[in-house]
């Protein structure tokens, strides 16, 4: 074997084994593993988790204020009278339990409120979660996207590089001039740039992914979904009826309604008698110690058991203030949740109109893609038959980019306009 013949097969062996290499390090990744790995590890979920966890830890009745408190003190008083030269010493110390029996049902309305705190923490909770999901199925397509457009630059680089070596060979045997060969240079060469600055682009939508999936910047992929648009034909009477039923930000509304007329409900129970109990035992210890007597000692044992009942018969109209302030808070409210369902209906029909229109937008792009594809290939063979010069050749070149790009961009905003669609309507809690 030759010098160079070993030179060459050890090159291609190094790149042969090094592309292995690349790819063995590649994991697999669809959307439904995304999708996965972003529910454990998405830092917004794990934070909307947490304070889930807090909304449950105070969903007591503890918290409600229904359990009796009790409470131990041990208190030590010691004096010195200078003049007639006394000493005292008093412990004293005592285990006490305080009860508020009755508050005009604080008590019930608290804790039915922070049920619903619970309820809305995991209402929220879910609208990140709804937020991730389609944050992460955009993302996978939009890595797709880039994947794609990367090709149809290396489809076009590849023919500018094929017409440069082409009017260079026919520089060499005298049938082309400087000016074509340059011309073809410069073209192969903005396409080479177009193409390198494209993989940067696909570099940072993975890098972009691997951010909500909770990884590392440098994790590759192998990405095995296809990129496609679903192409459902949907009834704008039943996406309404979704979105009344299952849309999570009108859920936690509704649960904002509920917790304000618990509001109004607690500031009335201020109108009610508060009945209370304390109970407990005192224990005191008393040494005094005087100049000129005998030392005396003395000791107590005082059970105690007390019940009150009070009521503020006037408070300068305080409470009747706060329960107006509360029914009209309430009333807010309401008409915020109305404003609501009418802004996610308006948005519903908006989002409705770009879908379908995007069908057919898609179908348009379609086509032309077909049509531009067809010319490339009837223009490269008249460009080498000299039935269309340079200009018309790189015209027509032009046409198929734009044309195949626009079919890919059309596809996404597709993908992106059902995924809308989907979390209006509450689709991606139903999947999940």
């Amino acid at each position: 074997m030759s010098k160079k013949k070993l030179i060459l097969y050890i090159f291609l062996v190094t790149i042969i084994f090094s592309a292995f290499s690349v790819k063995s390090q590649e994991n697999t990744l669809s959307i439904s593993d995304a999708l996965e790995k972003a529910l454990a590890n998405n830092y917004g979920i794990i934070i909307s988790k947490s304070e889930i966890d807090i909304a449950s830890i105070n969903n007591t009745w503890g918290t409600a204020g229904r359990y009796p408190t009790v409470g131990f003190s041990v208190t030590s008083a010691n004096s010195q009278e200078l003049l007639n030269k006394t000493t005292s010493n008093i412990i004293s110390g005592g285990i006490g339990i305080n009860w508020t029996i009755f508050n005009g049902f604080s008590v019930n309305i608290t804790k039915d409120k922070l049920e619903k705190l619970e309820g809305l923490s995991k209402g929220r909770s879910a609208i990140v979660i709804e937020g991730t999901i389609q944050d992460i199925i955009m993302s996978y397509y939009n890595i797709l996207l880039q994947k794609e457009r990367l090709k149809v630059l290396s489809t076009v680089m590849q023919l500018s590089k094929d017409r440069y070596y082409y009017e260079q060979t026919r520089y060499e045997i005298g049938g082309s001039g400087t000016y074509n060969v340059l011309l073809a240079k410069n073209i192969y060469l903005d396409d080479k740039a177009s193409y390198l600055n494209q993989e940067v682009i696909v570099r940072n939508a993975i890098r972009n992914l691997n951010f909500l999936l909770g990884e590392g910047p440098a994790k590759l992929w192998a990405f095995t979904d296809e990129f496609n648009s679903d192409t459902t034909d949907y009834v704008l009477g039943d996406l309404l009826d979704k979105m009344m039923a299952n849309n999570q930000t009108l859920q936690n509304q509704y649960v904002n309604l509920l917790l304000q007329q618990d509001e109004s409900k607690l500031q009335r129970s201020a109108l009610y008698p508060r009945l209370s109990l304390a109970a407990g035992v005192d224990n005191s210890y008393a040494w005094i110690n005087p100049d000129a007597l005998p030392e005396t000692y003395t000791e107590a044992l005082t059970p105690y058991g007390n019940v009150s009942l009070s009521y503020d018969i006037f408070s300068a109209g305080n409470r009747k203030r706060a329960i107006n302030v509360a029914k009209i808070n309430e009333q807010i409210t309401q008409v915020e949740t109305d404003e609501m369902k009418h802004s996610l209906t308006n948005q519903l029909y908006n989002e409705y109109d770009i879908y379908n229109v995007r069908k057919t937008l898609l179908n348009v792009a379609n086509e032309s893609k077909d049509a531009a594809e067809l010319n490339l290939q009837i223009a490269d063979e008249k460009f080498k038959s000299g039935a269309i010069n340079s200009f018309n050749y790189r015209d027509i070149q032009l046409n198929y980019l734009n044309s195949a790009l626009n079919q890919l961009q059309s596809i996404y905003n597709l993908i992106y306009a059902n995924t809308t669609l989907t979390r209006l309507t509450g689709g991606f809690l139903d999947e999940e």
